[in-house]
């Protein structure tokens, strides 16, 4: 009884660790003082939804964020699309190849993820630099590309490990074609996994400033000048000083779809079990 207490005291208290943060700077997203830690002024409410409106209104920092935010979603959609269809079809045909050149490609896939992403920056930045290619949106969709596929790949392979091997084949010997054969048997079947390869590579890009920084030109919402993301916007006002406040309820939004998105994944995932086991079940009668 008394471990079940204690493990259930230190579940919460890591989700709390983990969670406070974000409950804080939402809170004081409703707040109407410049810096988080600072007192209000007496007579004035705490509460207060100046930072919303400003957030919504014709100013200058109110377009960087919009514009930034806009440059964020477009890399992060794009490079998780690309990112999702060249690791799907890689871990598809790692799967049906030698035992030889599957485990040349898992330790190629690897070497991305264990590398500190300095260095992939770096990579790129020499490579573009050594074949005279300008930076631009184009540099910078590589680098995200590059960033997330090796997770994607991570995701989908352990679903077609889990494939029953057989359907594949059954499909042909009935008489399906072989690109019929990968999308109506092969992609429905992994498809938990490329959707969490997505996700994941999304996030990863939403969240990069490294690569960002390193490969970023003009381009995109930007025109003539240098792309700007969330995070390297985040950075920059940091040189000048504080945070500003109109990030605040952008946060906010940003919390609330995450996790619409989260538990829309979710509610997939388990009507896909059950669609499962519902076949397994009228399989064994």
């Amino acid at each position: 009884m008394v471990k079940k207490i204690l493990s259930k005291t230190y579940i919460y208290f890591i989700l709390l660790l983990m969670y406070l943060p974000i409950l804080v700077l939402i809170a004081f997203s409703f707040s109407g003082v410049t810096s988080i830690g600072d007192t209000v002024a007496e007579g004035e409410s705490w509460f207060s939804t100046i930072y919303w409106t400003r957030l919504f209104s014709n100013t200058k920092i109110a377009g960087e964020i919009w514009t930034a935010l806009g440059n964020t979603l477009i890399v992060a959609v794009v490079s998780g699309v690309v990112a999702t269809i060249l690791g799907t079809l890689g871990a598809i045909g790692a799967f049906y190849s030698k035992k030889r050149a599957q485990k040349a490609i898992e330790v190629t896939t690897q070497i991305p993820v264990s590398n500190p992403e300095i260095v992939i920056a770096l990579s790129l930045v020499v490579m573009f630099v050594a074949i005279g290619i300008e930076f631009n949106f184009w540099t910078l969709l590589i680098g995200h590309v590059i960033l997330g596929l090796p997770f994607v790949y991570l995701s989908v392979r352990p679903k077609l490990q889990q494939m029953d091997p057989h359907l594949y084949e059954a499909a042909l010997d009935l008489g399906a074609t072989p690109r019929q054969g990968l999308f109506k048997v092969i992609i429905p079947e992994i498809m938990p996994g490329i959707l969490s390869g997505f996700l994941l590579s999304i996030t990863l890009s939403l969240d990069d400033f490294i690569v960002t920084a390193f490969t970023r030109g003009a381009g995109l919402l930007s025109g003539d000048k240098t792309i700007e993301t969330l995070s390297t916007l985040i950075q920059s006002k940091l040189k000048k000083g504080p945070i500003p406040p109109e990030m605040r309820p952008l946060t906010l939004i940003i919390f609330l779809a995450v996790l619409a998105v989260a538990i829309g994944v979710t509610v997939y995932k388990n009507k896909q079990a059950s669609a499962v086991r519902v076949r397994k079940g009228r399989a064994n009668v």
